[in-house]
């Protein structure tokens, strides 16, 4: 198997979605960059799916730690979201929620955003007004007031924003971040602006009320310092792990020790992942996985860049 598996991203035409990602035809919300339905774009693995890999090649694709939590399925999504709109309020079950309401096989959805561009007075949602009783959101989530009770957040370009399962959230215009989440889809919608059902995006109220924790309300990291050549953590949780990586004068070596997958995105600039005789050379928005098993690799900076790096921590870390 090669060491560095290039997907092929695909476009998920939204309502609420701009024109970053396609500038042509409609609006496109969302670049689902990794997941399991991926197509593989080049190498023994070309034209067949990132599961099928993952399901072939076990722990040497994914590494102990992915294996140990959800098999041979990959267990991660990263997108790359345009909000030119607001998306509905929402709120995403926990693992057992998942399976009690959807059947076992499936799983919750913890995410994490990272703002990649925030136009000026850009907000989002996270979570509901400190204080607020379990029993009056479920009430307002009931009659459609919950406007009157959700938490509105001021960010800036490099903020990162952990949204574990239950909370309540909505993104709003003006935004273009990465989005990393565990291997689900599960969506619970409660206020969608005025938006048709009719159009697909049916409210779920019931199951709102099941999922949605008041209790939480996100945990925003503000925008790290840079270094010109360096490492920086972002995010680090049960599910997912991601730091921030910038070069400029030299490559960073890494080794993926059998752990886990490292998924990398180059988010500006243009680097090279070397690995053995791979290597691929990636641009603004380019990923590539590179196989749990493959130890030690480089990125090469071809001028100065910034690349965000996840992986599936061990238990306990």
């Amino acid at each position: 198997m090669t060491k560095l598996l290039q997907l092929v991203p695909e476009y998920r035409e939204r309502v609420w979605g701009g024109r970053r990602l396609r500038a042509e035809g409609p609006p496109v919300g969302e670049a689902w960059i990794v997941y399991e339905h991926n197509r593989i774009a080049a190498g023994p693995w070309a034209g067949r799916t990132l599961a099928e890999a993952a399901e072939a090649e076990g722990e040497a694709l994914q590494g102990r730690a992915a294996a140990a939590r959800t098999g041979k399925r990959f267990p991660l999504l990263l997108k790359l979201l345009d909000c030119a709109d607001w998306l509905s309020v929402q709120v995403h079950p926990n693992d057992e929620q998942a399976n009690r309401l959807h059947g076992l096989g499936h799983f919750g959805k913890t995410e994490a955003w990272h703002l990649l561009a925030v136009e000026p007075g850009a907000r989002l949602i996270a979570g509901v007004k400190p204080g607020a009783a379990p029993e009056a959101v479920a009430k307002a989530i009931r009659e459609g007031s919950i406007m009157d009770w959700v938490q509105y957040h001021s960010v800036q370009a490099g903020d990162t924003v952990y949204i574990p399962a239950g909370t309540l959230h909505a993104l709003g215009p003006g935004l273009f971040l990465y989005e990393i989440q565990q291997t689900s889809d599960i969506t619970y919608r409660i206020y969608d602006w005025g938006r048709p059902a009719s159009a697909g995006r049916e409210l779920h109220v019931d199951e709102s009320v099941i999922a949605v924790n008041p209790r939480l309300s996100g945990d925003l990291t503000p925008a790290p310092r840079l270094r010109a050549d360096g490492r920086q953590p972002l995010v680090s949780g049960e599910y997912f792990s991601l730091e921030v990586m910038t070069g400029a004068a030299g490559p960073v070596v890494s080794n993926t020790g059998g752990e886990s997958f490292h998924a990398l995105t180059v988010v500006e600039g243009a680097a090279e992942v070397v690995c053995g005789n791979d290597h691929v050379v990636l641009k603004p928005y380019e990923n590539i996985i590179v196989a749990a098993d493959a130890g030690e690799y480089a990125v090469r900076p071809l001028g100065p860049y910034r690349m965000l790096r996840a992986w599936v921590p061990e238990a306990g870390d």
